[in-house]
């Protein structure tokens, strides 16, 4: 017997161009006929990704598998139920698998870094057969299969793909070989796949000043474009992909080294194109060498993301605010491919811990992560399990480890790093709130104690976590475009803060995880840091560095006493008035400013902070037509340019974290214990919106709350799934307690 899923078979590599991928394939008789077919189980994975095709049908509708881990220590492989392929079909069995360099080989990373896992890649593959009479079969790759050419000449995640028509069924044989590729790191899926979610057609074509021919999806996204033409054999079309336009051209800038490209040569026939070992982030397109006329019947862009079910929505009265949860909700199905990145266009797409960090509570009210942010956090654990100081590294999974940095440039060294770091803790904690999985909350506790672990040689003997390198309050909207870290928070008071958090919550997941001891020592490091905070950060109610930030965080992490919390809570509305209700914060304060505003009574300071328009804003990129959450809150400046920053995407979900606070606040739907297993309804009200409708797929089933003004009444409306206990608190102090069903309340 053996664990190995993929017994008996070879990893496959062959001698073609780096650039190209390479169709692997065997044809043979089956042992009995393919009518006794009862069942049949097709296992494969790749260092790359694959495509399976069996008598030429695709075995899934999933697509670049098998996906980006951790390929040191967590290389997944999919299963797929073929029988009906293999039972349907006659004559010999023909099993094709398609190889190309995926995340493996993708030359990833930024500033030159190109950065992989090795520099060959490999596809194998076991199809388990049984027949009508208990007798059995496997086909396996190894001897017996070949490999050759394809029409696919290059394929990038970065840089696009070329594929040349005229090579279709002109297949050019290539030398096969078995690559060594370490067999115990292979692991069951259980991130979902990666799928064709929708389909968009182009809002507008029309002629740049320029010349070229540009179109319009009218939604920012991630995919490609999926097209069917007919013209003169070896006519190249061109397709160059942005998210945004500059002075009424295609504004590639952004995307730096990616080039984000895909070129399609046509046959002479009716050709059809889908570039599926590739994705953009884009809006915009290029077409440039299209024969005839282009219409929005020509050409179609396939939305790509991660499967993940929609769990929750919202709308009110204010249609800027509806934009934003808009934006936020495109952001996360741009973002959440594979693994939860940073930004899908440019020479980066990398799991960046802190973007999720600061995320990871509205996106599991938005769709269902919790397989997705599961599966990711076990690379996180692995990660930091095998990093040198055992600290999370900036990245999951961590490729820049193997860049290759031009000599002009190279990253500091970034050991125990708040927020970043605290991913370990504030992603498990935002699971553990929406979905109660006491036995998953277990399985990331070691990554909890790893993190803590790495930052205690860090705390300094006032109790401060005041050593190391920090990002601190990244893209503060204050700091130049060239210096993202020049925050006017004083990073040490944003890592203490964070500290007590992270050191909080570990306690209660150790806990929970049977960790007794562990939870003491978690609770006394909490204690001891907010103790050391208060000491040394905190003098008559003033937090050093006194900006929004350094307030926000101390107010929501209830890092200070009643006395002090009031003072910090006064001085934090005093200067976002100061600021003319702008935003002041950047990626440590963004998502717990609006808390600590209106958990300090300030609501009406919060509100005005949401619905501010002017720049820096989370409306004013509503208001410049965004359609996802921008990087920095100015990435397109008002007069059109784009921001002169080396990092400026259009889709990075971080600052839009604010939806945790339109949900729950504007909204009025909490948990009130983990899982949704009670719940409290409390919208608060606030000067600007009349009326809001908010739903959550829970566990239990769909929670719904709508409230709207009426005249000088408050009128809530609520539905809650049979059996479930709820606390309703209106405006007038007024608290109800229910359980299941209907319930309308009004208050003054």
């Amino acid at each position: 017997m053996t664990n190995d899923p993929l017994d008996g078979a070879r990893f496959l590599g062959s001698d073609a161009e780096r650039a190209a991928a390479t169709r692997f394939w065997v044809e043979l008789d089956l042992d009995r006929p393919r009518t006794e077919v009862t069942g049949a189980v097709l296992r494969a994975t790749a260092h790359g990704v694959y495509e399976a095709r069996l008598d030429g049908t695709p075995v899934s509708d999933s697509v670049l598998d098998p996906g980006w881990t951790s390929y040191e220590w967590r290389l997944a492989y999919q299963e797929h139920d073929v029988r009906a392929l293999v039972a349907g079909g006659a004559g010999p069995l023909r099993i094709d698998l398609l190889l190309g360099n995926g995340w493996y080989r993708g030359d990833l990373g930024f500033a030159g870094a190109r950065a992989n896992y090795g520099e060959e890649i490999a596809v194998a593959a076991v199809l388990d057969l049984t027949y009508r009479d208990g007798s059995t079969q496997r086909v396996v790759t190894g001897e017996g299969w070949s490999a050759e050419t394809t029409e696919i000449l290059r394929n990038s995640l970065y840089d696009g793909q070329t594929i040349d028509a005229r090579r279709r069924g002109h297949p050019s044989p290539l030398a096969v070989h078995e690559v060594d590729v370490d067999r115990s790191t292979l692991v069951a899926t259980t991130r979902p796949p990666v799928r064709r979610q929708e389909t968009l057609r182009p809002v507008e074509i029309w002629q740049s000043p320029g010349g070229s021919t540009l179109v319009d999806f009218g939604q920012n996204l991630v995919g490609w474009l999926r097209l069917t033409v007919q013209g003169p054999a070896g006519t190249e079309i061109e397709i160059r992909h942005a998210e945004v336009l500059e002075h009424g051209e295609l504004g590639t800038r952004p995307l730096r080294g990616a080039a984000a490209r895909d070129v399609f040569v046509l046959s002479g026939g009716v050709d059809t194109f889908e570039p599926t070992l590739t994705f953009h982030g884009f809006r915009y397109a290029s077409v440039a060498g299209w024969p005839g006329e282009l219409t929005a019947d020509s050409l179609e862009a396939v939305v790509v993301h991660s499967e993940m079910a929609r769990t929750g929505t919202f709308s009110c009265s204010d249609p800027d605010v509806n934009q934003l949860v808009h934006n936020s909700v495109w952001g996360q199905k741009g973002n959440f491919l594979s693994v939860p990145t940073d930004c899908p266009q440019r020479d980066e797409r990398l799991g960046w811990t802190g973007d999720i960090a600061a995320y990871a509570a509205s996106a599991a009210f938005q769709f269902d992560t919790a397989d997705f942010l599961h599966d990711w956090l076990a690379d996180l654990h692995a990660e930091t399990e095998h990093s040198p100081d055992r600290g999370v590294p900036l990245v999951v999974p961590d490729v820049l480890k193997y860049a290759r940095w031009p000599a002009d440039f190279s990253l500091p060294p970034w050991a125990a790093t708040a927020i970043w770091g605290d991913a370990s803790i504030w992603v498990p904690q935002a699971l553990w709130t929406a979905y109660g999985d006491a036995g998953r909350l277990a399985e990331h506790y070691p990554a909890m104690k790893l993190h803590l672990e790495s930052v205690e040689p860090y705390v300094s003997p006032t109790g401060l976590w005041d050593l190391g390198n920090q990002l601190g309050d990244w893209l503060d909207p204050d700091a130049p475009p060239g210096e993202p870290d020049a925050a006017k928070a004083d990073p040490s008071v944003v890592a203490t803060a964070c500290l007590v958090r992270s050191a909080r919550f570990a306690a209660e997941a150790a806990a929970v995880a049977g960790e007794a001891a562990d939870a003491e020592r978690w609770a006394r490091l909490a204690a001891r840091t907010r103790t050391a905070f208060t000491e040394h950060y905190v003098q008559d109610g003033v937090i050093r560095s006194d900006c929004t930030t350094v307030y926000a965080l101390a107010i929501a992490f209830d890092v200070l006493d009643a006395d002090d919390r009031a003072a910090a809570g006064e001085r934090l509305a005093a200067l976002v008035r100061a600021a003319g209700y702008t935003v002041t914060t950047g990626f440590a304060g963004t998502p717990f400013i609006t808390w600590a505003l209106s958990e300090t009574g300030h609501v009406e300071d919060a509100y005005a902070l949401l619905l501010e328009t002017s720049c820096p804003s989370w409306l004013y990129p509503v208001r410049m037509g965004a359609t996802t959450v921008w990087e920095r809150w100015d990435s397109m400046l008002p007069d059109g340019s784009i921001n002169s920053g080396e990092m400026t995407s259009f889709n990075h979900y971080a600052l839009g974290a604010v939806a945790d606070w339109i949900y729950q606040v504007v909204g009025g739907l909490r948990p009130a214990a983990p899982g949704y297993d009670r719940v409290r309804i409390e919208p608060v009200p606030g000067p600007g919106i009349d009326w809001a409708e908010t739903s959550y797929e829970t566990r239990h089933g769909r929670v719904a709350v709508a409230w709207r003004r009426d005249g000088d009444r408050f009128v809530l409306e609520t539905t809650l799934p049979d059996g479930l206990p709820a606390e309703i608190v209106l405006p007038d102090g007024r608290v109800e307690e229910v359980v299941g069903g209907v319930h309308r309340l009004t208050s003054a």
